[in-house]
């Protein structure tokens, strides 16, 4: 009789068992598309914005007289082009490179902002000497003219600093916090996480109220739950954290805290940060189990 109890016991912690692995392997495969998911999105909209600089390269090239800048514009537009076709061959699966793909596309934002002011400083040089030859030669019809090309090129120049307006995050940390709010060294003892940013300073920007957006992926995959969306490629993403900050050109650092509310193991977490409807930075962490 108690032969047969310790078989029954046994076949019930095994049944147990095996529906927990079933479980975890389910959770791990939904965890697994979701981080695909995403990254795809991410390797789209990076597509995007490479297509879209190598393009404004060439429309500079356009209307830009001094050899010098042509050939600069040139030798980063051929640049630009050379990480877009490795972004277009790199798979979503490879982390490390899509992150180094991520790096490169700040670097080539910042460097289009910084043509885009110098053009603009140019344009409005040269506005000002048309000005004085008209006043001087008295020539309305050619004003006129003129005025109409230096509004269309202004026109074409505040495309181009919408793009480089885009906000980047650096510095980006995660830290598990004891209930006391001290640094722990092992996730599963953390009452709190923050997540500490800088925004870079940007004067093309647009001053006024922003709202960050913050995602923690853990090694599970399911997204930190902060009980809201927000609007990233057309789709809704869940946030673990959001701050409304007023942003002036200058460079920020800021803090946001997410309170644990369920268990969190060691392993791999991932850190994203968006504002404007767009990713501006994301680093990985890892910590013991």
């Amino acid at each position: 009789m108690m032969n047969k109890k310790i078989v029954a016991t046994v076949i019930v912690l095994l049944l147990a068992g095996i529906g927990w692995l079933a479980w975890s392997l389910l959770k791990e495969k939904q965890a697994n598309r979701d981080m695909q998911e995403l990254a795809a999105l991410d390797k789209q909209e990076m597509e995007k914005e490479y297509q879209n600089f190598a393009a404004q390269y060439s429309e500079m090239k356009t209307y830009i007289k001094n050899d010098s800048i042509i050939e600069q514009l040139t030798a980063e537009q051929a640049r630009t082009q050379k990480l877009l076709d490795e972004l277009k061959k790199t798979h979503t699966n490879d982390v490390a490179e899509i992150t180094r793909l991520k790096k490169e596309l700040a670097t080539v934002r910042a460097v289009i902002r910084s043509y885009v002011l110098q053009i603009d400083s140019l344009n409005r040089l040269n506005e000002s000497l048309v000005a004085e030859n008209d006043r001087v030669r008295s020539e309305l019809e050619q004003s006129n003219q003129q005025n109409q090309a230096l509004t269309t090129e202004k026109a074409s120049l505040s495309e181009k600093v919408a793009i480089a307006a885009q906000l980047d995050a650096t510095n980006i940390t995660l830290t598990p916090l004891s209930k006391k709010g001290k640094t722990e060294k092992y996730m599963k003892n953390a009452r709190s996480l923050a997540v500490s940013f800088t925004v870079t300073k940007n004067v093309t920007a647009k001053n006024g109220m922003r709202t960050f957006y913050v995602r923690v992926m853990p090694p599970e995959g399911e997204v930190l739950d902060g009980g809201g969306t927000f609007a990233y490629a057309g789709k809704q993403l869940t946030w673990s954290m959001k701050k409304d900050v007023e942003y002036t050109g200058e460079e920020i650092s800021q803090t946001l805290y997410w309170t644990v509310n369920e268990y969190l193991g060691g392993g791999q977490y991932n850190v994203s940060i968006f504002c404007d409807g767009q990713a501006i930075g994301q680093r990985n962490f890892t910590f013991n189990k």
